[in-house]
């Protein structure tokens, strides 16, 4: 095996309803919000752990390929040629014939141009109230959810290494278009964090750049 190619790719997330990725509750005082999003303990900003993006596109092409076991057991197919886990990583103790996963995406932190936004007066977050009816007792119980507002961006920072497995990297090329771009258009189409039935987590992702700075286009889903 040899590394060919560390392809790249940059941009933005751009927050289009109201997005929650969920941190534990520490403490919980009286009219507090008992599910808060998670925040960079640096400067307290909220962002998107690298793992809550890639899970995510997991998901949706084990989805999309048609990959689920029908009783929910997790995906892990051994062969070379699996394109799921090719890309996204297999376990340690499972054979390992293609090499190391393939994607690495980091954490996507606030970008410059919303820390500025919002800098001032405007707030980065809003708590949602909602109710929970019990459907025997008609008892309402409330669900305040804290949420970044729509219109925050954040950086998004993915690699993607080419690995010569024999192929001269064809097949780690191939499925940098069919499954990692593939899967963030999937994502577009679905959502990120929690409550997305309930209308949160939509996202769009906008200027993104390869390794040489050129547009990359999310294919068609």
């Amino acid at each position: 095996m040899k590394a060919k190619q560390i392809k790249q790719i940059k941009g933005k997330i751009l927050v289009q309803t109201g997005l929650h990725i969920g941190s534990s509750a520490e403490t919980m005082e009286i009219g507090g919000v008992d599910n808060p999003i998670l925040r960079n303990s640096a400067n307290n900003e909220p962002y998107i752990p690298g793992s809550s993006l890639k899970g995510k596109m997991r998901s949706l092409m084990e989805w999309h390929l048609g990959k689920l076991h029908p009783q929910g057991e997790v995906y892990m197919d051994t062969s070379p040629d699996c394109p799921i886990t090719r890309v996204f990583g297999r376990s340690a103790e499972k054979e390992n014939r293609v090499g190391p996963t393939r994607l690495i995406v980091r954490d996507c932190f606030l970008s410059e141009e919303s820390r500025q936004l919002f800098k001032g007066d405007h707030d980065i977050t809003e708590v949602k109230h909602e109710n929970f009816i019990n459907r025997i007792t008609a008892m309402a119980n409330p669900r305040p959810l804290e949420r970044v507002v729509p219109g925050v961006t954040f950086d998004l920072d993915i690699a993607y290494r080419v690995i010569d497995t024999g192929d001269d990297g064809h097949a780690d090329l191939q499925n940098f278009h069919d499954v990692v771009l593939k899967a963030l258009a999937l994502l577009e189409q679905d959502c990120l964090g929690g409550c997305g039935s309930r209308g949160c987590g939509k996202v769009k992702f906008s200027d993104l750049k390869d390794e040489t700075g050129a547009d990359l286009q999310l294919p068609a889903v």
